[in-house]
């Protein structure tokens, strides 16, 4: 089994200033085999990734955080910019047509812009979805999340969410797969995926969100 942090934040979203390096090193040290760049609406992260990683231990899997009308939804697999603000259904089948999975990012949580909040599951064409993403509060969401691919088999996936380096591989998969990019979305789309990890701790993540967002007015 391979150790798979699938949404990790990088300094090409607005809302992290994680360098490409420092991520990898993160992910180095905490013995990740696979991580995804889901940087929000761009896949500037990805180019990065793919290009450092090429002769590296890490398999870096081409992915993208999308903006549908309704929610976030990863593309993922996905080496090309996909338009924002399209219906969650025109998102994802702009995923399917670059060869992608559509994996939905913290369903439930409505704070977060989680899909299936506003939008019905049954109306979507998902490959799989975050039954436990690491930034969560009490974890309400992630047990919704959880029993929604118990009822429907939905392949379940783990991810740090990271925006911060140091949160990298907080959250992860462990995932019955090949090193390589075909084999791994092939065992997510059969569900051969297992959650696990932890949650990001609340009070360094409240320091680390004071820091960017307090303190750096001040710089």
């Amino acid at each position: 089994m391979l150790k798979m942090d699938s949404h990790i934040h990088s300094e090409y979203s607005s809302d992290s200033s994680s360098r490409i390096d420092d991520i990898l090193d993160v992910a180095t040290k905490r013995n990740i085999d696979i991580i995804a760049i889901s940087d929000h609406n761009t896949v500037d992260g990805t180019s990065e990734v793919l290009a450092k990683t090429r002769n590296t231990d890490i398999l870096a899997i081409p992915s993208i955080e999308i903006s549908s009308t309704q929610g976030h939804i990863l593309g993922f697999g996905c080496e090309e910019n996909i338009p924002r603000d399209l219906s969650p259904q025109e998102t994802i089948d702009k995923i399917h047509d670059l060869g992608g999975l559509a994996i939905i990012p913290h369903p439930y949580c409505f704070y977060r812009h989680g899909l299936l909040c506003k939008t019905d599951y049954k109306d979507l064409k998902i490959d799989a979805i975050e039954t436990k993403n690491a930034r969560f509060i009490v974890g309400y969401c992630n047990g919704k999340a959880k029993n929604l691919s118990k009822k429907e088999n939905i392949p379940e996936l783990g991810a740090s969410d990271a925006h911060y380096w140091k949160f990298v591989g907080d959250c992860y998969s462990l995932i019955d797969a090949e090193k390589d990019i075909d084999s791994v979305i092939k065992s997510i789309k059969k569900g051969k995926t297992k959650v696990d990890g932890k949650g990001t701790s609340n009070v360094l993540l409240s320091k680390y969100l004071f820091e960017r967002r307090v303190l750096k007015k001040f710089d």
